[in-house]
């Protein structure tokens, strides 16, 4: 029955390790921080993947990557279009770049500045939607009529889903002891990659999502048992509003552990004990994994007394400075 399921997802171990030599010679090996204050503070140790030092400033270019490298000539040529309001269209865009073909981006207004300012700076064409996911699609597939280019979608893509389980194969190489994998979940590509990596290679593995109560429809899917989606999220983590896809759902239901919400206030605080403690800056997103071991719902949970040694992804180190600031002030 198992080697069933595993058939049926998207990806496999087979496919991000072929996935982990087609993007080697492009992608960062990020390193793994520690820091004996966090670790006092949590009681456990705490490994940080920190992929917000991978190019573009996120693991999403692990993803983008491996896709456009997938592509044949013909595919390639004719160029790629995504839509996405944060780190993929850059990462889509610097990939594109490297491989000299065109990167169409749709983003939705009210994006944030210094992600659309990263796909300009690497070189996509930015054409403008309503905020709403109808728009975003009405208008990726008009362009994607038009230019006969190829569509990369930010996380429902087995491609996509094989890139970002490198993350999971470095970690687990740099770092043997980990008995837990902390990821931040979205719309799921990076914990499929992650837990589709991970299992194979320690089966005894916990991988634990961590999301943002204003945007907790992966919590609410794993209760109901189906996908939930909600009418609209309400989060400072930008890069946790999208839903879970019908390629990451099975995997989300199938093998991570358990899902840990958390707050914005709790969110705000973990980015400044990272810049304080790690000296990392991070996203509200890139937070999120240790808002989440943190929390008192992680730390009060019996479920989670056996996590000791717990890999928490970094994902991605792209703050808007001002929407920030107006946080911080606001959480005084």
């Amino acid at each position: 029955m198992e080697a069933k399921k595993r058939h049926e997802y998207a990806a496999d171990l087979s496919s991000i390790k072929k996935a982990h030599e087609r993007i080697k010679p492009y992608i960062h090996k990020t390193p793994v921080l520690t820091s004996e204050s966090l670790n006092s503070i949590s009681g456990r140790s705490l490994f940080f993947k920190c992929e917000c030092f991978q190019k573009g400033g996120a693991f999403k270019f692990r993803g983008a990557c491996n896709a456009v490298l997938s592509l044949d000539a013909e595919q390639a040529a004719k160029g790629v279009v995504t839509h996405s309001s944060g780190n993929h269209a850059a990462a889509l865009s610097l990939a594109a770049k490297m491989q000299g073909i065109p990167a169409y981006i749709v983003v939705p207004k009210g994006a944030p500045k210094c992600k659309v300012d990263n796909v300009i700076r690497y070189g996509g064409k930015v054409i403008w939607s309503e905020a709403t996911m109808s728009s975003r699609e009405e208008v990726a597939s008009r362009v994607l009529h038009e230019t006969g280019s190829v569509l990369i979608h930010p996380y429902n893509d087995g491609r996509i889903i094989s890139g970002q389980g490198t993350v999971a194969l470095e970690l687990l190489e740099q770092i043997q002891e980990i008995d837990t994998i902390i990821v931040p979940i979205s719309g799921g590509g990076l914990i499929s990659g992650v837990a589709l990596a991970a299992k194979s290679i320690k089966p005894s593995i916990r991988i634990i999502a961590a999301e943002p109560k204003g945007a907790d429809d992966a919590a609410q899917s794993k209760v109901a048992g189906r996908i939930i989606t909600l009418p609209v999220a309400n989060t400072i983590a930008d890069g946790l509003r999208a839903s879970l896809g019908d390629l990451t759902w099975p995997v989300v239901r199938d093998m991570v552990d358990g899902v840990v919400v958390v707050e914005d206030g709790e969110i705000i605080e973990a980015m400044r004990m990272c810049y304080e403690m790690l000296k990392v800056s991070v996203e509200p997103s890139g937070a999120i994994g240790l808002a989440a071991v943190l929390s008192t719902s992680f730390r009060s949970n019996p479920c989670w007394k056996d996590c000791k040694n717990i890999g928490i992804v970094l994902p991605g180190g792209n703050v808007d400075l001002g929407v920030l600031w107006d946080s911080l002030k606001s959480s005084e």
